[in-house]
C-alpha cells in the first residue's frame, strides 16, 4: 500500500493526510491514484461517519507535482488521464454523504487549493497562504478549482486569484469565504477533530446528507433540488434517531408552553 496518503481510523471517524512533506505534498501520478482509491474505500464504507483531511510537514499542499511531470517525460495525454483520476475522487468525496473537515498550515497552492474544497469545512493556521501560480508555469486550473473556488469566493474574487500573481493569508481567506475558521497553528489538529466529533457525537446522518444536498446542489435543477430534499427528509424521518430527537423536540416545546 502507497504512504503517499495514510488513512488511518478512530471508529468512525477517519483521518486522510497527505504524506510527502519533503515534496510539500504535491500530488503527483501515484500519489493521485492513491487519492481515488482512498476516496471509493472511505465512501463506500458505512461504518465512517466523519472525514479528517489534513497534511504531513510545513505545507498543506502545493497541487500538481510539476517536478515529476518535467522529469517523467509526460505526455498532454497522460496529464489529462492523472487529472481525470485526482477528478475522480474529488467528486466521489464531495458528493458522498460523509462531512468532511480539513485542518491546513502552511502553503495552499494550485491543484491544492481544489483538494482543500473537497472538504465542508475548513480550519487553517493563522500563518496559511493560498496562491494559484497556475498561469506562471503556463497551465490552467484543475483538481476542481475552476468551479470550488468560485463557488467558495465568488467569481470575481476566484478570478482574481487566478489571472494575478496574488498571495492570500488566510484573515483574506476567512473574508473571502475560502475558509470556515483561522486559528493559531498549534490548534489547527485540535479544532479540526472537534468539529468531527461535534458531527460524529449529534445526528451523523443528517449532517452527511445536508452536506451532500448543499454540494450536489449547483449541477441540478431547482426542481431536482426540491425532489432529492423532499426524498431525503421522509427518508431521515423514518430513522430511529430522528424519530427519538422528533420526539424529544416535541416534548420540550410542549413543556415550555405549558
Amino acid at each position: 500500500m502507497s504512504d503517499s496518503i495514510l488513512v488511518t481510523r478512530d471508529g468512525a471517524l477517519a483521518r486522510v493526510t497527505f504524506n510527502r512533506p519533503a515534496y510539500l505534498n504535491a500530488m503527483g501520478f501515484e500519489m493521485g491514484a492513491r487519492w481515488r482509491d482512498v476516496a471509493h474505500e472511505l465512501t463506500s464504507d458505512s461504518s465512517v461517519g466523519a472525514i479528517i483531511l489534513d497534511a504531513a510537514g510545513p505545507a498543506f499542499c502545493a497541487g500538481g507535482d510539476v517536478l515529476e511531470m518535467a522529469t517523467s517525460q509526460a505526455s498532454g495525454a497522460d496529464v489529462t488521464g492523472a487529472a481525470h483520476t485526482i477528478h475522480d475522487g474529488i467528486r466521489t468525496f464531495v458528493e458522498s454523504s460523509i462531512p468532511i473537515v480539513a485542518a491546513v498550515q502552511g502553503a495552499v497552492a494550485g491543484g491544492g487549493i481544489g483538494l482543500m474544497l473537497t472538504a465542508d469545512y475548513i480550519v487553517a493556521a493563522e500563518q496559511s497562504k493560498f496562491v494559484s501560480k497556475y498561469a506562471n508555469i503556463g497551465l490552467t486550473p484543475d483538481l476542481g478549482v475552476s468551479t470550488l473556488l468560485p463557488a467558495a469566493v465568488g467569481q470575481r474574487r476566484a478570478l482574481q486569484l487566478l489571472l494575478q500573481d496574488v498571495t492570500i493569508d488566510a484573515p483574506t481567506a476567512l473574508d473571502w469565504g475560502l475558509v470556515t475558521e483561522v486559528v493559531p497553528a498549534a490548534d489547527v489538529a485540535s479544532r479540526a477533530e472537534a468539529v468531527a466529533r461535534f458531527w460524529l457525537d449529534n445526528a451523523t446522518g443528517a449532517f452527511g446528507q445536508a452536506k451532500r444536498l448543499v454540494r450536489t446542489g449547483a449541477g441540478r435543477s431547482f426542481a431536482e433540488n426540491l425532489d432529492d430534499e423532499a426524498r431525503s427528509i421522509g427518508a431521515r424521518f423514518d430513522t430511529d434517531e430522528s424519530r427519538a430527537r422528533v420526539a424529544a423536540f416535541a416534548a420540550a416545546s410542549a413543556k415550555s408552553r405549558s
